[in-house]
């Protein structure tokens, strides 16, 4: 079956976890991984088999036979540099960090009506994780106020994470609102020093517009969610199912990591590619779908 080149920009931890997933993908290809010096996820790479160059975003945009691309560098690189030349170019861009320039895209919650966009913004490892859950509660009860509470190991924050703490705690507190659909929303990043590294886990506290739908039903909402979330994040758990006491729902999920680059307490990492790998899909499969090339 054909299948879509996609190029990767930043080949540190998460582009080159990102790289091992595009490898068992079964609509996208590898077509390039892009950083801006020999480093060694570019040597990676090119063990790999995968063309490789030290130009960035140029030499990605360069290349005609490359639709879609995963920018895994930073905020402040998406907008400064690899923004427009991937727009201007005509290639997708699937922007793992929180600078934000398109549309939050969350798989489970909107994936469907941004299909067509040009870049979409993949929120953060945090909002990745909760706001499907907020989602489901809201559909059935409403959420007035959603807060979360992102807890990772220290060791998986690598220096774009750290360099980005203020963005996450903004970007996620806005798509809790407007791809989760609470009135208000409020995001805490917590990094644990703990030896050994402890899981990703995430506590969502909500308060409800209307309780009396019940336990049951919210219950029932939000396993339905995390099955289509597992589809693509098979390491995704509910520990702490929902609880209900007056207005207020809360409940603890932990993601464990898939372990194809990095280790599976990274938890966080392996969620924010998983949803853009998930998306790249559905993407390349329209593409592939127009062409009739299925």
């Amino acid at each position: 079956m054909k299948r879509v080149k996609v190029g990767i920009i930043g080949p540190g931890n998460i582009g080159s976890d990102l790289m091992y997933k595009v490898r068992r993908s079964r609509f996208l290809e590898m077509g390039m991984m892009a950083g801006v010096v020999e480093s060694e996820g570019i040597k990676r790479a090119a063990a790999l088999g995968v063309p490789v160059s030290t130009e960035g975003v140029k030499a990605v945009a360069a290349r005609k036979d490359i639709r879609i691309a995963f920018d895994a560098t930073s905020a402040d690189a998406h907008i400064r540099y690899n923004a427009a030349p991937l727009k201007e170019s005509g290639i997708v861009s699937i922007d793992l960090t929180p600078a934000a320039l398109g549309p939050y895209c969350v798989p489970t919650v909107n994936l469907d009506a941004l299909r067509s966009e040009q870049d979409i913004n993949m929120v953060t490892c945090g909002g990745q994780a909760t706001i499907p859950i907020i989602h489901a509660i809201g559909r059935v009860a409403g959420v007035s106020y959603a807060e979360i509470v992102a807890c990772i190991s220290s060791k998986s924050a690598g220096p774009g994470t750290r360099a980005n703490m203020d963005e996450f705690t903004q970007t996620t507190a806005k798509a809790i609102e407007t791809v989760g659909g609470a009135d208000k929303g409020k995001a805490i990043i917590v990094l644990n020093p703990a030896e050994p590294p402890l899981m990703m886990t995430d506590t969502i506290l909500t308060r409800v517009k209307d309780s009396s739908v019940g336990l049951e039903k919210i219950a029932a909402s939000v396993e339905a969610v995390v099955k289509e979330l597992q589809a693509y994040v098979p390491g995704y758990r509910v520990i702490v199912p929902p609880m209900l006491e007056g207005d207020k729902v809360t409940m603890i999920v932990q993601v464990e990591g898939q372990g194809d680059f990095l280790p599976k307490y990274s938890g966080n990492l392996d969620i924010i590619n998983a949803a853009a790998v998930a998306a790249a899909e559905r993407i390349a499969e329209d593409m592939l779908e127009r062409e009739g090339a299925r």
